[in-house]
């Protein structure tokens, strides 16, 4: 491992700690992400991935929308939480339908965000 890949996950793992974090706190106070100050919280973190050149799908570590989300899910237990619930025909335990709105409120506002970044340059050019 290089010293750039090691900068680049270690970067990448002090992020995924800090949107938990946020997460869970937003949770456990029932405050939306959408709603400062959670959500410049967030904008700060999505820009420091991008910086570091991490929200890209073909990035690694992958901080996409995709990638948190494949993490944060792993780590919650919903992908197990979801297959039990379909194989044993009940609905998802409160608990993880919580999860799973935090995942989808976090994938919706970080797409945004990247189609936003990406866009920028298209109508933001000097003299054009």
């Amino acid at each position: 491992m290089t010293n750039e890949t090691s900068v680049a996950q270690s970067l990448a793992i002090n992020i995924i700690e800090r949107l938990e974090a946020l997460l869970l706190d937003a949770e456990q106070e029932t405050k939306p992400l959408e709603i400062d100050p959670c959500r410049s919280q967030l904008f700060e973190l999505f820009v420091t991935a991008e910086g570091a050149g991490l929200v890209s799908d073909e990035s690694e570590p992958d901080l996409s929308a995709d990638g948190i989300c494949r993490v944060l899910s792993d780590r919650w237990g919903l992908a197990d939480a979801a297959q039990n619930s379909h194989g044993q025909q009940e609905k998802m335990a409160p608990k993880h339908v919580g999860k799973m709105r935090l995942l989808w409120s976090l994938m919706r506002m970080w797409m945004e965000w990247t189609y936003a970044w990406e866009r920028w340059p298209e109508f933001h050019q000097n003299g054009e």
